[in-house]
């Protein structure tokens, strides 16, 4: 079986987006600009209200998914079809804009640390234009998995030792992992050749690799080769990451902003809808 090693460090870059929230993004950049089927990620985090006190004001989504983890804080999300609700620390949001949608995500707090990720998936063509949902999970309904070695697995996608992550139904396939690894202890996991594979350090230090391990640090993402295996070893401190992989779609890419198809006429014509109402 080989094992993915890692083929790209990015450190995360610090911008800001929606109403001015501070955060650091490391896919979607000049660097990387996607990874399919993954088009951004965006780890926001700060004890600051006016880091993220703005938040992302009502705008639209078309032809792709957002995922929302978070980590620490609440977060109120309302669209234009009357959905609401709030995301508290270690929840997750799962929402496919399909056609398009108008949402906001709001702070429900105005200090204190707020800290968490922002996931972007592509969507296949065939289902661009689908009608929007949501899968929302409040912390209590993500499966965790703790290993001998202490190694807590939080599943949010995909399948770990035989536990299936709470989120269903997505066209790519994908596994979204929290992994929180003792130092010195190993975290593998068997990923389907074909996928493309990252991880995201947030806390410590890991060692990623078997033939060349590679020390990834904290706010730094590791794009992996191929592979059906990965291995990973903490740091003196342990490490605590994110692991994200999923299947290409292998389609062209078109985007702009809040929208994500494969011309730029598509692109064109989202606009138009948008502009319409027709979101």
């Amino acid at each position: 079986m080989t094992t993915r090693e890692v083929q790209q460090l990015i450190s995360g870059l610090e911008t800001s987006d929606g109403a001015g929230v501070v955060l650091k993004r490391s896919l979607g950049t000049a660097q990387l600009d996607y990874l399919d089927p993954f088009l951004l990620l965006d780890e926001f985090g700060s004890e600051d209200g006016v880091d993220y006190i703005g938040g992302f004001p009502d705008h639209p989504h078309r032809g792709f998914e957002t995922v929302t983890y978070m980590l620490d804080g609440i977060m109120r999300h309302e669209d234009n079809a009357g959905n609401g609700g709030s995301l508290l620390p270690g929840g997750v949001q799962w929402m496919t804009a399909g056609r398009g949608i108008v949402h906001s995500e709001m702070p429900e707090q105005k200090e204190g640390l707020m800290r968490g990720f922002q996931l972007w998936v592509n969507l296949p063509a065939s289902k661009k234009m689908g009608e929007p949902r949501y899968q929302n999970f409040s912390p209590d309904e993500i499966p965790e998995v703790v290993s001998e070695n202490g190694t807590k697995i939080r599943v949010i996608a995909g399948n770990y030792a035989g536990t299936s992550g709470a989120v269903e139904g997505i066209a790519t396939a994908p596994t979204y992992f929290d992994v929180n690894l003792p130092a010195g202890t190993e975290f593998t996991h068997i990923i389907e050749k074909e996928q493309s594979a990252f991880l995201y350090v947030f806390e410590g230090d890991i060692a990623v690799g078997e033939a060349s391990p590679k020390k990834v640090t904290t706010s730094t993402l590791a794009v992996l080769t191929e592979g059906e295996n990965i291995r990973v070893v903490g740091g003196k401190k342990g490490g605590r990451f994110i692991l994200v992989a999923g299947t290409p779609i292998n389609e062209p890419v078109a985007r702009h902003g809040p929208f994500v198809m494969n011309t730029r006429e598509e692109i064109s014509q989202a606009f138009k809808d948008y502009r319409a109402g027709q979101f």
